[in-house]
């Protein structure tokens, strides 16, 4: 694996621009032109140590930004009544296959703990196997998004909740 740090977005702004750009390619229905999202103001909101939304940076050995991920205290509309949510996780597609959205994901899950959550939800069309390998269990299929249908996770972080 490509020698990564994890550090708070909030201690890395200069990230910002490169992630926002990053996020309306990725996610144009909703961060593009004619979508809802703002990305920089998301971003932006997610520059948080202490509290959430927050989000994580993953910096390779030459310190580029190659990944991101978030905790936010929501995701789906339809499933507002949940919270925390791990959202935004994207790594650049040249670092793909690398195990860097795997770190990022282990890594949120550690902020989540850190800020006294016990459980924690995310929905994905695309990163359901690293999700199944870290224990997370799926708990609705085909939920209507943007892009296209997308599961609900949810992980237990905490000793006996259920």
């Amino acid at each position: 694996m490509t020698e990564l740090r994890i550090t708070h977005l909030a201690d890395h702004p200069a990230a910002l621009p490169i992630l926002a750009a990053w996020f309306v390619d990725e996610w144009e229905p909703y961060y593009g032109p004619h979508g809802p999202g703002d990305a920089e103001r998301d971003l932006a909101a997610c520059c948080n140590r202490d509290a959430i939304p927050l989000a994580l940076v993953a910096l390779d050995a030459d310190q580029n930004v190659v990944g991101t991920v978030a905790l936010k205290p929501h995701s789906l509309e339809t499933h507002r009544h949940l919270s925390p949510w791990l959202a935004a996780l994207l790594v650049t597609p040249s670092q793909r296959g690398k195990g860097i959205a795997s770190t990022l994901i282990a890594a949120i899950e550690k902020e989540a703990r850190r800020l006294g959550f016990g459980i924690l939800y995310s929905d994905t069309d695309s990163n359901s196997t690293l999700l199944h390998r870290r224990g997370w269990q799926s708990l609705d299929a085909g939920i209507e998004t943007l892009r296209e249908p997308a599961t609900l996770y949810r992980l237990n972080l905490a000793p006996g909740i259920d």
